[in-house]
């Protein structure tokens, strides 16, 4: 019992393809949006769930023999040197930045 005064008249050719225009773009911007927010949404994810080097420890000692002292410490890239004296010999010892575990180690002698 639909009152034909009140039923929308059909619209014209013209206005029908400007209305499906205007619905494919929409359709097109809306999918736009929602990969750019996917792939933010996946970079975030990414970043907070890696374990790559989130664990950490708080404390560490290294051990030098009696007598050495520490000359100077640099971190370079994802090292850390520690350059010793031990005895008048010059050493360099490497750690990672991240663990703080030894790298390796470097030793200056002098020639006899």
């Amino acid at each position: 019992m639909s009152d034909p005064s009140t039923a929308e008249a059909p619209l014209d050719p013209v206005a029908a393809r400007m209305v499906a225009r205007v619905r494919a773009l929409m359709l097109v911007g809306g999918l736009t949006t929602f990969i750019a927010i996917a792939a933010v949404l996946t970079v975030i994810g990414y970043r907070v769930f890696r374990t790559e080097g989130s664990v950490r420890p708080r404390d560490v000692t290294a051990m030098l023999p009696q007598g050495a002292r520490v000359v100077a410490i640099t971190a370079a890239g994802d090292r850390i040197v520690v350059t010793v004296d031990i005895a008048g010999t010059l050493e360099a010892r490497t750690f990672d930045a991240r663990t703080l575990a030894p790298a390796g180690s470097l030793r200056f002698v002098t020639e006899p």
